[in-house]
């Protein structure tokens, strides 16, 4: 049955697409992984889109439309094939903006039908349902508009296309003027995907606010910055500028005239760079910044101010895929409470033992609160099985079943950043351990490899790598790819001058070691794959000691049988907890070592 439904999957886009059987078998035979292939076909996209001077050229685009399709059409079970035909369909409806053609209007949708037709589950399901409710619009079909907005609403009700959709259906609905049917405005020609996004878990105090900038058209050229979200508490604070494509920075401090000791606000120069407005400020003022400000500062660069209350250190840095900018805020309480725990094991070991402090601060030195994470969720399933078995609710399963053994056996406060199935943006995720001023970072992951024998366990703490597979998985857990992962390690060592990399290597190897030990006792073989280093971006601007545990290989036949059964996942359970325990014991010794 599986077999029959992919030579179908696979008849239907020779169909839609036109490929003759020759063609097909010429091209599996000798074209590159599509990874590879994609890669080298979206440096083409960008230049492309970076060059208004051939946007008039209809071959051009044609041209780069057939690349993409053909990947789709080559490679229909590869992950990359529901981004070409997203990234195609984009093409065939920003050229629409050109040609004035409806014909590419249709085109455009056959793409984003066939995406969600056969790639249900991606990413891109909710912006292509939203791209179609616009082809409707535009081809004056207002009740097929309605329909597909409404189902975005429906089947996507926590990603960050359904503010549009709400939107666009009040201005479609309330307006009562004939002309409400009427074209909105052509509109930049760039194909763009924001990071699906929703509001933090219940669980965490953090207060999240999102200014999404209209939709009216940008300069030719010019990357748009597209959305200002930031995540605010007393004593952290993260900002995140979302753009439509990488761009160059610059970044600065002003300093307060009357004490030049004081800094009065923290600026970036975002080069080639457009917001659709002329300005936007979001008040924040929750004792560390007061305001962001988001303004064209001339033709060609966007300034963001973000003013300043009372701050200790910051960080700046991007990521991407998709492209975004990253300034993290550290305020007096929580720096002077890093601190305090930062101090020697004997300092800290004589305050807990003079204070009525709780069993885990007492034996942990201040480990007394844990957040775990269970990776992927909702809209991202993570790794799955040849059975259909998905890393998200595996990590999920085991996650809450750490939780339960760190409460019960050490009395501490325990949080999770998502309790149910829900999809949360990586860099959220620190947010949340970050904003509950967490001592412990633990993300809980099940591994996947293109090597079907592949087995066994392994622990990441944040680092540099030159390991290629640990660039790989990091690649794959950071949704980018690995050239992505390359150019982030670059600006790593400014990002880890102040992080807990000591203490996240110490309680990496101590999970490593009790989370084998524990699995070795009741079942063989379990491959120790042993400690290593990478860049993940879940582990970034995390102020405690973190790590990235990936428990299984789900990938792995034995081991995704394994994984199914709940007794596996409680004695992982259990040994991620014999590792915290571990490393709470071996900082014990140490401190009463330097006491007496």
């Amino acid at each position: 049955m599986r077999l029959l439904r992919k030579l179908l999957l696979f008849l239907i886009l020779v169909n839609v697409i036109g490929l003759s059987g020759a063609a097909v078998l010429c091209a599996a035979k000798n074209s590159p992984p599509a990874e590879q292939k994609f890669e080298a076909i979206k440096i083409r996209y960008n230049s492309f889109m970076a060059d208004s001077e051939q946007w008039s050229k209809r071959t051009r685009w044609e041209s780069l439309i057939r690349e993409f399709d053909d990947l789709a059409r080559y490679y229909p079970h590869s992950k990359r094939a529901d981004d070409s035909l997203y990234l195609s369909g984009g093409l065939y409806f920003s050229l629409y903006n050109y040609s004035g053609w409806s014909s590419d209007l249709q085109q455009a949708a056959k793409r984003y039908k066939m995406l969600l037709d056969n790639y249900g589950e991606s990413r891109l399901a909710d912006d292509a349902m939203f791209y179609l409710g616009n082809i409707a619009f535009k081809l004056k079909d207002e009740k097929q508009a309605q329909t597909w907005w409404r189902r975005l609403l429906s089947d996507f009700p926590d990603t960050d296309m359904r503010q549009r959709a709400v939107a666009a259906l009040e201005k479609l609905e309330t307006s009562a003027q004939p002309s409400s049917a009427k074209q909105p405005s052509r509109k930049d020609p760039r194909v763009t995907k924001a990071q699906s996004r929703k509001k933090p878990s219940q669980q965490s105090t953090t207060v999240k606010v999102e200014a999404r900038f209209n939709n009216s058209a940008p300069v030719v050229g010019l990357a748009r910055v597209i959305d200002l979200r930031h995540w605010s508490s007393p004593t952290y604070t993260r900002v995140v500028l979302d753009l439509d494509r990488e761009i160059q920075f610059s970044k600065g401090i002003l300093k307060d005239k009357g004490n030049q000791k004081k800094t009065k606000s923290i600026y970036l120069n975002l080069a080639d760079s457009m917001i659709p407005e002329v300005s936007r400020e979001v008040p924040i003022n929750d004792g560390i910044l007061q305001s962001v400000k988001v303004a064209q500062f001339n033709a060609n660069t966007v300034r963001a101010v973000i003013h300043v209350a009372e701050i200790d250190h910051y960080k700046i840095f991007a990521l991407n895929n998709p492209p975004r900018i990253v300034i993290d805020v550290i305020g007096g309480e929580y720096f002077n409470a890093r601190q305090k725990r930062g101090q020697s094991p004997a300092a800290t070991f004589t305050a807990a033992a003079n204070n009525n402090l709780s069993l885990a601060q007492q034996l942990g030195l201040g480990v007394g609160t844990i957040v775990l994470d269970a990776g992927h969720g909702g809209r991202d399933p993570g790794a799955i099985s040849s059975c259909g078995l998905k890393e998200k609710d595996i990590v999920l399963d085991i996650t809450k079943r750490v939780r339960d053994e760190l409460q019960k056996r050490l009395q501490c406060h325990v949080y999770l950043t998502r309790e149910n199935d829900v999809y949360l943006p990586l860099e959220e995720r620190t947010v949340i351990a970050n904003t509950r001023k967490a001592d412990l970072f633990i993300s809980i992951h099940a591994n996947a490899s293109r090597n079907r024998s592949a087995h066994g366990v392994e622990t990441y703490f944040l680092n540099l790598s030159t390991d290629n597979e640990a660039m790989e998985l990091a690649a794959l857990e950071n949704a980018t790819s690995t050239k992505n992962v390359g150019h982030l390690q670059s600006i790593l060592n400014d990002l880890m001058q102040n992080s807990k990399i000591k203490e996240s290597s110490r309680l990496a190897g101590c999970i490593q070691a009790s989370l084998v030990g524990n699995l070795s006792r009741s079942y063989q073989p379990i491959n120790n794959l042993g400690v290593k280093q990478a860049p993940f971006y879940v582990l970034i601007g995390a102020q405690m000691p973190s790590v990235l545990v990936e428990v299984s290989f789900i990938s792995n036949a034995m081991e995704a049988q394994r994984l199914q059964s709940s007794t596996y996942r409680q004695r992982i359970a259990e040994g991620l907890v014999d590792g915290v325990e571990k490393y709470i014991n071996e900082i014990k010794v140490a401190g009463h070592r330097i006491v007496n």
